[in-house]
């Protein structure tokens, strides 16, 4: 099974490809897409074409996603809310949202844990020798929170053993 890991942002957006054999997780790719226009519509097209080649690549069949959190500044929070649409809509696949302090507590042990403690938990968790870029670090730990959540209810019964995957952005349902 395959799931991809976004961290969205405006200016940045994270991806982490991993695969699940058994209780094993495997890097498959991690990375930034960089946004380059100005334009805000051709910010968020390069965020959707990027996740789109990233998806034809390795075609995951689950997704997640942080949460937005509230910024001090409404308008960041509102061109990240944007971001994070941008994502959505390009993944058309099953997504499940994860808060920070989730994520955190499902890689590192701790919900107030350091972004390098993230970092270094992704590396030993996935086998990964080189640094991380940041955010790619923060994808690859939302895709390892969801292998994680899944897993644990994998075994409480609480879902098969993969799902189909759904047809449009329009099957979404939130957290």
């Amino acid at each position: 099974m395959v799931i991809i890991g976004i961290d969205p942002g405006s200016r940045i957006t994270g991806y982490g490809v991993i695969r699940l054999e058994g209780n094993q997780h495997i890097h498959l790719e991690s990375g930034c897409i960089r946004v380059t226009e100005k334009n805000p519509g051709s910010r968020l097209q390069e965020i959707y074409t990027g996740l789109k080649t990233i998806i034809q690549q390795h075609k995951p069949i689950e997704a997640a996603i942080e949460q937005i959190f509230m910024h001090q500044n409404p308008g960041s929070a509102l061109k990240l809310g944007q971001a994070r649409g941008a994502a959505i809509v390009a993944l058309e696949l099953p997504i499940s949202e994860y808060s920070a302090r989730q994520v955190k507590q499902s890689v590192v042990g701790y919900g107030a844990a350091k972004k390098e403690q993230v970092q270094h938990m992704v590396r030993q968790l996935l086998n990964i020798k080189e640094k991380l870029q940041a955010d790619a670090a923060d994808a690859l730990a939302i895709a390892l929170c969801h292998a994680h959540t899944r897993l644990s209810l994998q075994k409480m019964g609480g879902i098969a053993p993969s799902r189909k995957k759904r047809n449009s952005w329009r099957d979404y349902q939130p957290a």
